[in-house]
């Protein structure tokens, strides 16, 4: 109960605070519209149809990112007006505060990642809609938030400021976006930049997304590589948002 509880409260803060919905989709948004529209021209020679379709996954990792950054910027703010400490002296267990507020950041990736679904549609992708595709992406697109989503957490108790913070998620979040196949195929790619692509655990959730929603293409194998993957990078970042929160009580 006490999950739901926290759960509950977050939502309606993050309601209350509108504008990190409308910061953290605005540039995948500009990326869906903009960008798609000047680069498909000249990625039709690749053999790429569809370019916005292409991209599609790449962004929704993208939103993701940036919804589970605004989880991290949550705490500073928390922390300004003092509910933070409030919550840290009520008779909650720690692990259900971080579950709760995880969970908070991975629903709200789902908003986001459903209005840039819908977005995509005007502009001709076919998403093909069965239940084992939706099924996969949606466990996919959750794995993933979470991750990040307890790595943002662990890193706004590390870092004193949110101006430093935000610097860090910079740092963190760029290289992994660019060193994907979020924006381009990387089947050509060899050397040092080719090795960095394929060890970036997001590109391979990217190509299994990829391969859902562009191709409607069920790979089981390469999906339960990649929820394997995840469950264990989950449970890491949860572990270790989970002892930064008891640091900071005992602070």
């Amino acid at each position: 109960m006490s999950v739901l509880t926290i759960l509950h409260r977050n939502i309606k803060w993050r309601f209350h605070n509108a504008f990190t919905i409308v910061i953290t989709i605005l540039q995948p948004m500009l990326w869906l519209v903009l960008y798609s529209a000047i680069a498909g021209q000249t990625m039709q020679n690749t053999g790429i149809e569809n370019y916005t379709a292409f991209i599609l996954p790449g962004l929704m990792v993208l939103v993701s990112f940036g919804t589970c950054s605004s989880g991290g910027i949550m705490n500073y703010l928390m922390k300004a007006d003092g509910s933070f400490y409030r919550v840290l002296i009520a008779p909650i267990r720690r692990s259900s505060i971080v579950l709760g507020q995880l969970l908070e950041a991975v629903l709200c990736s789902f908003l986001e990642v459903a209005i840039m679904v819908i977005v995509s549609l005007f502009f001709f992708v076919k998403i093909p809609i069965s239940i084992p595709v939706v099924f996969y992406t949606v466990v996919l697109v959750f794995l993933s938030s979470f991750f990040m989503a307890g790595l943002c957490y662990g890193i706004s108790l590390i870092l004193p400021n949110e101006v430093m913070y935000e610097t860090v998620m910079n740092a963190i979040v760029l290289p992994i976006f660019f060193l994907s196949t979020a924006l381009f195929p990387a089947n050509s790619i060899t050397g040092a930049l080719g090795v960095a692509i394929n060890l970036n655990p997001f590109t391979h959730t990217m190509n299994a997304l990829r391969s859902l929603i562009l191709y409607g293409e069920i790979d089981i194998k390469q999906i339960i590589l990649v929820m394997a993957r995840f469950v264990v990078l989950g449970c890491i970042s949860f572990g270790w948002a989970h002892s930064r929160l008891k640091k900071e009580t005992n602070l």
